[in-house]
């Protein structure tokens, strides 16, 4: 795997990428892909989302756990899918709090979140690769060692950045984020087996307070 990774993050990231686990992890997917195996997403989408947020712009992060893992959907940015690609339930209900909190409609709209990706939104899963119709079958990999390195980094070396972490996987992160310097807003998964817990938590608008009041221009969720 030829890791192809914006320069700003190659800079914050050179000491993880010479560790010996990440050598043992490429290794892994090497023998993975000789052996025939489907890897999602495509090889030199794997590192999207630091392709589309350089270190220097990310003011939000967004945290998912693993690839989606049928055909088509994987793109290297969490909750999202490429164009003409059916939106998945998780992003779907995402959608409908955005249109709750900020009265912004997003019917009918592409599941691509590249948009949001370009003003700042780093869309990272904590697991960045997944075996075909298995889902989390590389969560054991040594990913979660890589982006949690990436989480402390932005909490290390950034301030006033706001952390959404929906879920339990994505809550147990916060343990990597210096709270006293960045805002984390917590509420439950988007997935409806969390039986809509998700609604109602106005992340969207909460996030923009939060980046105005820090001097920095607000996202556009619109899409």
């Amino acid at each position: 795997m030829d890791v192809k990774i914006e320069s700003s993050w190659k800079e914050v990231l050179k000491d993880e990428f010479k560790k010996e686990y990440f050598a043992r992890l490429v290794e892994y997917l090497h023998k993975e892909k000789a052996s025939g195996q489907t890897i999602y997403p495509p090889g030199p989408q794997i590192f999207n989302a630091f392709a589309l947020t350089p270190f220097d712009k990310v003011k939000v992060v967004i945290i998912g756990q693993d690839p989606y893992h049928n055909p088509h959907q994987a793109h290297g940015l969490s909750f999202s899918v490429p164009d003409g690609v059916a939106l998945p339930p998780s992003l779907k209900n995402i959608y409908k709090e955005i249109e709750n909190d900020l009265g912004i409609s997003l019917y009918g709209k592409s599941g691509n979140l590249e948009g949001w990706a370009k003003q700042g939104v780093f869309l990272l899963n904590a697991i960045l690769t997944v075996r075909a119709n298995a889902a989390a079958s590389h969560s054991k990999i040594g990913w979660t060692t890589f982006t949690d390195s990436v989480i402390s980094a932005i909490s290390e070396r950034k301030s006033g950045v706001v952390f959404m972490l929906w879920g339990n996987f994505a809550r147990s992160k916060k343990a990597l984020i210096d709270t006293s310097k960045h805002t984390v807003l917590e509420a439950a998964h988007p997935s409806p087996l969390a039986g809509g817990a998700f609604f109602g938590c106005r992340h969207f608008s909460k996030c923009n307070s939060i980046l105005q009041a820090e001097g920095e221009s607000p996202i556009d969720w619109s899409l």
